[in-house]
């Protein structure tokens, strides 16, 4: 199964990767490999976790206060959103009603 961003979503995880980066040297990298592996266990086992609506679900990192947003799609997970549990609860919800066929 493949793994598709929303454009906004991509966007944040890049600029949270750099300011990672500038905090502490590596902590980007670890930031962005903890997101994939939370991508990755979320490919392996789609249905598993907690339903935010009808059709879109929530899987929380591991090492990290982040939750990925998701829907799934006929043969793709699609990633509205990647955010931090404590920060804006509601700014990504616009993105859920861009529904993708």
């Amino acid at each position: 199964m493949i793994f598709t961003f929303h454009p906004e979503a991509i966007n944040k995880l890049e600029q949270a990767v750099d300011f990672y980066e500038t905090q502490q040297q590596k902590l980007g990298v670890e930031f962005l490999q903890e997101i994939y592996s939370t991508i990755r266990r979320i490919i392996k086992f789609p249905t598993a976790f907690s339903k935010q609506s009808e059709n879109t679900r929530k899987c929380i990192t591991n090492k990290l206060p982040f939750i990925v947003i998701y829907q799934i799609k006929k043969d793709e997970i699609f990633i509205a959103a990647i955010a931090h549990l404590f920060r804006k609860p509601g700014y990504r919800k616009k993105r859920l009603n861009l529904q993708r066929a």
